[in-house]
């Protein structure tokens, strides 16, 4: 494939090219009328490149990613850019009850569940389709009782580049016996452009379309409260730079380690696709704005990074990614006031998150 040699990425499909376990892994390119480039690996759905153009016209991949198979599969951070499931976030302990029943998932973060597990949808081989040269349909069933969870889901994830400068992530997902579900992509965005070492992200402009946020405990699980973002370091209502208050004396900011919440979008009806988030990155004036369906994004300053390796040599810094993880919210089946996360046969899930890439002006 003629294509392969000239990505704009600068990445190539034979370096991500392995069977595991009986299936192949490879790299999809997606283009649209502006030249703007996405890479993505059916091994874990991650997104490996998004070259965009800063102000000067310069382009520059702006998702921290690797440049092969082997550094994806043995990563430093296990969910670098890639979808997340079946539950995105975290579950108290790694226990729920469905149907009177209690199930018990794998304990990966501290005492709790964490992004569906060390084997969950990240760590797994996507049946992949190119459907054209601007969209890749990714399915993957996940069978009863993998990773703890109940019922055999099929999951169909469709990613599709717009001329618009929009990656759009459809999900749907059916299932033949009760569970839960909660997807997301858990990109890690750099505007300024990954490098070594790639900027730190805390001067980038953010704004939440999110009045409350929902606080949580030293353990990082949702004390059950959700809490006003007014006079607190969680106000993204009006755009601030990141770092202005990501190290202020709040407990909460003590328990994330920085930012590390979901916020409780404002929507008038569940469900709705609605306007989520905009960063601007003001040295390379480079934009991102995130729509949505879910009913919330989980905010993620990169508080654990340590400098690890790149692709092409860039290193990746704390604090030098934000993340906004479309998403139900952290802990929902053991939160009854919570909007539901429970699947039940016969009916579809559904989610639709687009990331929109831009300059300021």
């Amino acid at each position: 494939m003629e294509h392969a040699t000239k990505a704009l990425s600068g990445l190539k499909k034979e370096d991500f090219q392995k069977v595991i376990n009986g299936k192949e892994t490879d790299l999809f390119f997606l283009t649209n009328d502006n030249g703007m480039e996405v890479a993505i690996t059916n091994y874990g759905g991650a997104i490996v490149a998004i070259m965009v153009p800063d102000r000067d016209g310069n382009v520059a991949n702006v998702i921290q990613g690797h440049d092969n198979i082997d550094d994806c599969i043995n990563s430093p951070e296990p969910f670098l850019s890639t979808l997340v499931g079946r539950y995105g976030n975290r579950i108290c302990k790694g226990c729920f009850t469905l149907n009177g029943k209690e199930y018990h998932l794998a304990i990966n973060n501290g005492p709790n569940h964490l992004h569906g597990g060390p084997t969950g949808f990240h760590a797994r081989v996507w049946d992949a389709e190119q459907i054209n040269e601007s969209s890749l349909v990714l399915r993957y069933v996940s069978a009863y009782y993998e990773e703890g969870f109940p019922g055999e889901l099929s999951m169909t994830v469709m990613y599709s580049l717009s001329d618009d400068n929009e990656l759009k992530i459809d999900y749907k997902g059916t299932t033949n016996k009760k569970t839960i579900v909660n997807m997301t992509s858990h990109g890690f965005f750099s505007l300024a452009g990954i490098a070594n070492p790639t900027p730190s992200a805390e001067n980038v402009i953010c704004q939440i379309n999110a009045d409350f946020y929902i606080p949580i405990d030293e353990n990082s699980i949702p004390t059950g409260e959700i809490r006003s973002v007014k006079g607190t370091p969680f106000d993204f209502t009006e755009p601030h730079a990141v770092g202005e208050r990501i190290d202020a004396d709040d407990e909460q900011i003590k328990n994330g380690a920085g930012y590390d919440h979901c916020f409780v979008l404002n929507k008038r009806e569940p469900g709705e696709l609605t306007f989520a988030a905009k960063i601007t990155e003001p040295v390379s004036g480079r934009t991102m704005e995130v729509y949505t369906t879910e009913p919330g994004v989980q905010f993620y300053s990169d508080n654990w990074a340590d400098g690890y390796k790149g692709q092409h040599g860039a290193t990746f810094p704390r604090r030098s990614a934000l993340c906004f993880e479309a998403q139900h919210f952290p802990d929902s089946p053991n939160r009854a006031y919570f909007p539901p996360v429970v699947l039940k046969p016969g009916q579809v899930y559904t989610q639709k998150t687009i990331y929109k890439f831009g300059v300021a002006e």
